[in-house]
């Protein structure tokens, strides 16, 4: 069975959580190479409500946005080893550039994301906010990024 749930699959979870009075928690991205940032990044995400939800960007989703060399990591296995971390409950794909769709369909109680995203640039916001959520962002203490990992495995392993 896959790690990944479907989009009528996660709904369906959304629902549940909702009636049983349990905060869910959102955030998205691509999360190539999984890194000590992106752990810290989502415990700390997880500490805002019961629920972690991630929406992770599909294979063609991170080629649009981050060049045709990219992703490194299939979404099946990114997927699987998100949903692995001990901080995340679900993970569900999206196919759009932005997560704006998966947000407005699951109406998160709150929505994370990375302190270099002001909040007024946060997707979703407003569809959040508007529904009685919060929307916060985290601070990353780890300077680790998966185009910083790849650079230097180009820097070390290139002739």
């Amino acid at each position: 069975m896959s790690a990944l749930k479907s989009r009528e699959e996660i709904l369906a979870i959304r629902k549940e959580l909702k009636a049983s009075g349990k905060n869910v928690v959102f955030t998205n991205g691509c999360f190539d190479i999984l890194h000590a940032g992106h752990v810290d990044y989502l415990t700390k995400a997880k500490s805002s409500g019961d629920v972690l939800i991630i929406g992770l960007n599909s294979d063609a989703s991170v080629r649009r946005i981050k060049g045709e060399k990219r992703p490194i990591v299939p979404q099946e296995e990114r997927g699987f080893l998100l949903s692995s971390l001990k901080a995340v409950d679900y993970v569900t794909l999206f196919e759009e550039d932005t997560p704006f769709e998966i947000i407005s369909a699951l109406i998160p109680d709150v929505l994370i994301k990375g302190a270099d995203w002001p909040l007024d640039k946060i997707v979703g916001r407003d569809v959040v906010e508007a529904n009685g959520g919060k929307v916060q962002t985290i601070e990353f203490v780890n300077p680790s990024s998966t185009t910083n990992i790849i650079q230097t495995i180009i820097e070390r392993y290139s002739p």
